[in-house]
């Protein structure tokens, strides 16, 4: 691809960086030794400073030691929604030498059990109301111990915030013999004595959907995360006075990266919703100062859209970073024009640790991928050939760079597929079709991979019609994407009864059965009966011929 991009790298910035040799843990360390008074985490109200934070981690992590067993190389399933317990539970993990297996919130027990068996996990934090998705896991032998916690135990007195309901309920009183609750065990105050450990070992196992078949773990170490973020904090001049909005689902790695680990890493500070509230978020942003938002276009979209917040000071707001999605060209501009705050597109996998390329902060183009970041080397090859394209041709992206991950976990077939050797450097094929401009800036084309992406979740067609197959009412099924305002894409599913069926069966009645079976973003909204579907000579169904007519179908409509 050249070296076109350069032209207008940012001034004053380096080519590569050395990122330091050093774990997420002992970012945890030097912040709290700075800044043991400053808040690390603001939830509503309530405050957790760096010096608590530390010491909590350090409770935990003597817990999960000398209670449940966990030692070095270890998987632990956390299980929650966005809270400060969800910072302490990450991090008390990883001072073991541990591993973190993230599990979204929306997750079914179906799908957790599969993130248990496969991960190998033997104790799960999660919050109350998860515990009777996880239970069943302990009569099966699957897992041994759980911790829970409460999401209302740290939000502060005298709170002036309307919060809801299920945040604040009280502590559940779960009497249980594999069930520690997260008081008791802060008050047993049990002290860690780690193993020793490095930057290679590893620290996340997060699971991405796949083109067939089950999820697929990816394994990244201290090394691939902290690449990440020492990136992006020098790429958007973020320092430990900047204060952060975490709204962005922390299970996730976009909000588990800019709204966790990039901060602590900065010893910055955190200001955090436990799910997306836009009057609340207007609220923090003017109360704390906020600076600097990691959030998907469609949440942003929806946040300055609305004529309410012009209500508040909004002023602090400096940057705005996201990604998962395109950003309509006029909200970027309204930002900009209305607001003086600029809109910092990025591109990112889970596979990558989030951060990958990035806009140039002043020089960026709209809905662009932007340019590889520091020591990062991306070409568009022909995705049969794998020969290099040239400039504004349309190929797969392939990556190179220190934030790419380790590998698929006990997954050698999805590893071949997924890499290749080329100049000497390892190379992750993206799946992505992209383009590459006359500047060195890359553009999304189209999806290789058969992929739909709901606010930046991946959903994988094959994976929900395979689920759909459970439906005894379900003859065949099809996965295409529809537009959606809110999500950018949503997933719709076309339907053949089975004889005897058809009339009967409603499509609230599938949605409803969906969403009970898998998370919502993955479930479809809509649902379009047919008495049969296309066919290739060979007998498969003619997604692409559906998605394309489907497409036909939004475009004269408007959608």
């Amino acid at each position: 691809m050249g070296n076109a991009h350069y032209r207008f790298w940012p001034k004053g910035q380096p080519k590569t960086l050395q990122v330091p040799a050093t774990t997420l843990c002992r970012n945890l360390e030097d912040a709290a030794a700075r800044y043991p008074a400053r808040p690390a985490v603001i939830y509503y109200d309530g405050v957790l400073t760096y010096g608590r934070f530390e010491q909590e981690v350090g409770y935990l992590a003597g817990y999960l030691q000398q209670h449940c067993g966990v030692a070095r190389g270890d998987r632990v399933v956390l299980f929650s929604q966005n809270c400060p317990q969800f910072f302490i539970a990450y991090y008390a993990v990883l001072k073991l030498g541990a591993a973190v297996v993230p599990v979204n919130a929306m997750s079914t027990a179906p799908e957790l059990r599969y993130f248990v068996e496969d991960s190998g996990a033997r104790v799960a934090l999660l919050g109350q109301e998860m515990y009777e998705r996880a239970r069943p896991l302990v009569d099966e032998g699957l897992l041994g111990q759980l911790i829970i916690h409460t999401y209302s135990d740290y939000i502060g007195d005298d709170c002036e915030f309307a919060i809801p309901d299920w945040v604040m309920m009280p502590r559940r009183d779960i009497n249980d013999p594999v069930v520690t609750h997260w008081q008791d065990m802060l008050a047993a105050r049990c002290p860690a004595s780690p193993a020793p450990f490095g930057a290679e070992q590893m620290s996340i196992l997060p699971y991405t959907s796949g083109t067939t078949g089950q999820p697929k773990g990816c394994v990244h170490n201290h090394r691939t995360l902290m690449a990440a973020i020492y990136g992006s904090a020098i790429w958007r001049g973020l320092h430990a006075e900047t204060v952060f909005l975490s709204v962005a689902p922390l299970f996730h790695l976009l909000g588990m990266q800019n709204g966790m680990n990039l901060p602590i890493l900065l010893g910055a500070t955190v200001v955090m919703l436990p799910r997306w509230d836009e009057a609340a978020a207007a609220r923090l942003i003017e109360k704390y100062r906020v600076s600097f938002w990691s959030a998907t276009p469609a949440m942003l979209v929806d946040f300055f859209s609305n004529p309410a917040q012009e209500g508040y000071d909004l002023s602090s707001l400096a940057l705005l970073a996201g990604g998962g999605a395109a950003m309509p060209e006029a909200i970027s501009l309204m930002l900009r024009d209305k607001y003086g705050i600029y809109f910092n597109e990025a591109y990112g996998l889970t596979e990558t640790a989030a951060f990958l390329h990035g806009n140039p902060v002043h020089r960026g183009k709209p809905q662009c991928l932007g340019v590889p970041a520091f020591g990062v080397d991306s070409r568009v090859v022909d995705p049969d050939t794998l020969e290099e394209l040239p400039d504004g041709e349309v190929g797969e992206l392939i990556t190179s760079g220190d934030q790419v991950m380790v590998g698929y976990w006990n997954n050698e077939q999805a590893n071949r597929e997924a890499f290749i050797e080329r100049d000497g450097r390892r190379f992750f094929r993206t799946g992505d079709l992209a383009s590459v401009d006359e500047d060195g800036y890359f553009f999304m084309r189209d999806r290789l991979k058969r992929m739909i992406s709901v606010s930046g979740y991946k959903v994988w067609p094959a994976e929900v019609e395979n689920a759909m197959y459970d439906n005894p009412d379900i003859q065949e099924a099809c996965i295409v994407s529809v537009p959606d305002r809110r999500s950018g894409e949503a997933v719709k599913a076309i339907v053949v009864l089975k004889p005897g069926r058809r009339g009967s069966v409603t499509e609230q009645d599938i949605i409803g059965w969906a969403r009970e079976r898998m998370a919502v973003y993955k479930a479809p909204r809509q649902v379009e009966f047919r008495s049969s579907l296309p066919r290739s000579a060979t007998g498969k169904i003619l997604w692409r011929e559906l998605q394309e007519e489907q497409a036909r179908a939004d475009h004269k409509t408007g959608s």
